[in-house]
């Protein structure tokens, strides 16, 4: 293939999507400031954990198809098709998105395109910036309007990306050109023949498309969350409740798993970016639910808390707490907005020993809380605990033996945060089990 493709970012996604083009048969140049991450990943090191990925890396630094540097001229020089890959975190003390890596990279690349050349954003940023972007990149860059913009947002699954950057459910293309749709259907020619469907819009309904995801999937998983508040109240089961709306065709099961609530890098700083921008288009009416399902999620964090606090008499203090689960979700090491560590940071604040087991994501725990213990296996964090806490639905907890892992523990006391443990096997061992928006026995 003759095209050559940049990727401006190499964290979760810009690495992601690097390998995955690659693995596509492009030839692949990776940039980051970061000289550091640069050298780990030109080394075959991936800095995070995501199924198959270091695989794919590794193959393609092999076949000399995937590079990295941290020299925008040798980016604007060498690639046809920029993929812009950076971060768009919540700006402190603010709902809206902070969009200073955005802006930082179009600043530093658009003054080396001196050639017919096609930019494609892929992070999530507010409706309207690619217009902003689209006006700067003209201005900036020797090839003027030549040097085209084009949105593409990203819908990568943490636990998945591999798979959804190779294999995408639909690609959404916001252009303003002909040519720039074609470049784009070039590029991801081979999906496209492999049946991933293509919408082709404008550049603020290609934006609007994964917030407005985000904020449909965080509202189904807060909505399951209520109904297990008012469960809790009527002495009902949510997880009847759950299987039972989920054999309803225009709701679906996915996504209707009651428990502790949504974390990650995603959806919590999305949804409440989406809400900070509908408010400065003056549409912040149409968005104001968002904020009941915003607070419903960070209740589900305190509820748990309190259901641990009832297992432990009234208190932590002297209590040992196993919490089996760090990362914001199975599959990932990312702990960001993580409601396991929010519900054990909460725990030891109250008094609490707490002890911490993650498969994947004990490092990043650790930088992050460094007062929390922490063990390297279930077995070894469930030592002594007066109640284990079930905050992330890794398949290893399922498989746990609850007569062998009684047998550890100070008190039988199980509280699953996560609704995936089978409490009649939990039961049947000895265990006092308690879940969220379930009945007590």
């Amino acid at each position: 293939m003759s095209l050559k493709v940049t990727v401006i970012g190499t964290g979760y996604l810009g690495a992601t999507h690097a390998a995955g083009m690659a693995e596509l048969g492009y030839e692949v140049l990776g940039l980051d400031v970061d000289a550091e991450k640069v050298a780990s990943l030109a080394a075959g090191r991936v800095p995070f954990y995501e199924p198959g990925l270091a695989e794919l890396l590794t193959r393609h630094l092999d076949t000399g198809r995937l590079r990295f540097t941290t020299d925008y001229a040798e980016v604007g020089e060498f690639g046809d098709v920029h993929f812009v890959c950076v971060g768009t975190p919540q700006k402190k003390g603010e709902f809206a998105a902070d969009l200073r890596y955005v802006d930082a990279a179009v600043e530093a690349l658009a003054p080396h395109l001196r050639r017919p050349t096609l930019v494609v954003g892929k992070s999530t940023v507010p409706v309207g910036t690619a217009a902003r972007l689209a006006t700067r990149i003209a201005e900036l860059a020797p090839a003027g309007t030549d040097a085209e913009l084009a949105w593409n947002p990203e819908f990568l699954r943490e636990g998945f990306a591999v798979q959804d950057t190779l294999h995408p459910d639909r690609l959404v293309f916001g252009v303003t050109s002909a040519a720039a749709e074609a470049r784009l259907r070039e590029v991801y020619a081979a999906t496209i023949e492999a049946g991933s469907p293509v919408v082709v819009t404008d550049y603020a309904t290609a934006e609007l498309v994964k917030v407005s995801a985000n904020a449909f999937l965080s509202t189904k998983i807060s909505f399951i969350n209520a109904m297990a508040e008012v469960c809790e109240a009527a002495g009902a089961d949510v997880v009847k409740l759950s299987e039972s709306l989920g054999y309803d065709e225009r709701i679906g099961r996915r996504f209707l798993g009651a428990g502790l609530g949504f974390g990650g890098g995603c959806l919590p700083k999305d949804i409440r970016a989406f809400m900070a921008r509908a408010g400065e288009l003056g549409a912040d009416q149409a968005l104001t639910f968002l904020r009941e399902v915003d607070a419903i999620n960070m209740r589900r964090r305190s509820r748990m808390v309190d259901l641990a606090r009832e297992q432990c008499g009234g208190g932590f203090l002297g209590r040992r707490i196993t919490v089996l689960g760090a990362a914001f979700k199975p599959e990932s090491d990312d702990i960001r907005d993580s409601p396991a560590l929010n519900v054990a940071a909460q725990i030891q604040l109250q008094g609490g020993q707490v002890t911490v087991y993650d498969p994947k994501a004990l490092d990043n725990a650790r930088k992050m809380y460094p007062g929390l213990n922490y063990a390297e296996s279930a077995e070894e964090a469930a030592e002594g605990a007066h109640v284990v806490l079930h905050l992330t639905e890794w398949p290893e907890f399922r498989e746990i033996d609850p007569v062998a892992f009684g047998k550890l523990v100070a008190e039988q006391r199980v509280v699953d945060g996560r609704n995936a443990l089978d409490p009649d096997r939990w039961r049947a061992a000895g265990w006092t089990y308690r879940a969220l928006g379930r009945p007590n026995a």
